[in-house]
């Protein structure tokens, strides 16, 4: 029987005794309607998962007991980095979401040149936490223990200088360009890669120019032209069913 599953921040270990935090407290109670006795799950992002029962409720309190604890074998073998053109609304949410379904354990959202999103300070950082939030309700649903990271939104010439400096990072570093490129098919068998992808309208053309020059690999996913929120998605799924675990 799948149980529901909470997310904490906090160091777990068995037998240990506490409150949920409210958040949880309110989707348990008055949404789920569960009582005492009912069975959860809970997970911090260290690879395991943690059997507790509900002890105490309340309407706003619930103790829990963990009782169990179970290493987690849910991540893929095929290290991906989605780094992200920037999309507006719902759609950024939307790839965010699947992405870490499909298995992707890093994320860089991108400033581009054709990013239609513009925020302040106040608001990329609302944005980043907003981001975070659907990231481990993405976990919560597909099982995954180990949170992605997500790294602080990006300006695309800082993101290559930041690749630059970590060995051999542009050497898998994946340039989906709806116009010409390789099939992911015909791709060198590795264990890692970094996948860019751009906002709505794509890469600029001088984008695609200069990723080339620094040693991206273009790939192409067929003959048609995918939405922003669709091509990265079609992306890490084609790649790990030929590298990872699918």
């Amino acid at each position: 029987m799948r149980l529901n599953r909470v997310y904490l921040d906090q160091p777990l270990q068995l037998n240990d005794r506490f409150d949920l935090p409210t958040d949880a407290v309110r989707h348990l109670v008055t949404v789920l309607k569960m009582q005492a006795g009912s069975d959860i799950e809970l997970f911090n992002g260290d690879g395991n998962r943690y059997q507790a029962t509900l002890t105490q409720v309340a309407k706003k309190q619930v103790t829990v007991n963990v009782n169990a604890v179970n290493a987690d074998h849910s991540e893929s073998p095929l290290r991906l980095h989605l780094a992200q053109g920037i999309s507006r609304g719902d759609k950024m949410d939307l790839t965010l979401q699947k992405a870490v379904e499909l298995g992707v354990q890093e994320i860089t959202p991108l400033f581009t040149e054709r990013c239609g999103v513009k925020l302040n300070a106040e608001r990329l950082q609302k944005k980043q936490q907003h981001w975070q939030k659907v990231i481990i309700s993405a976990c919560e649903q597909c099982g995954r223990n180990r949170l992605p990271k997500l790294n602080p939104p990006t300006q695309f010439n800082a993101f290559f200088e930041k690749l630059m400096a970590e060995n051999n990072a542009l050497d898998t570093l994946l340039l989906l360009d709806p116009h010409q490129g390789q099939s992911i098919r015909t791709l060198r068998q590795n264990d890692e890669f970094t996948l860019l992808i751009g906002p709505e309208g794509g890469l600029s053309d001088p984008e695609l120019e200069f990723a080339r020059q620094k040693g991206a690999t273009a790939i192409q996913l067929g003959p048609r032209i995918l939405r922003t929120e669709t091509a990265g998605l079609a992306a890490i799924s084609s790649l790990q069913a030929t590298f990872g675990d699918f």
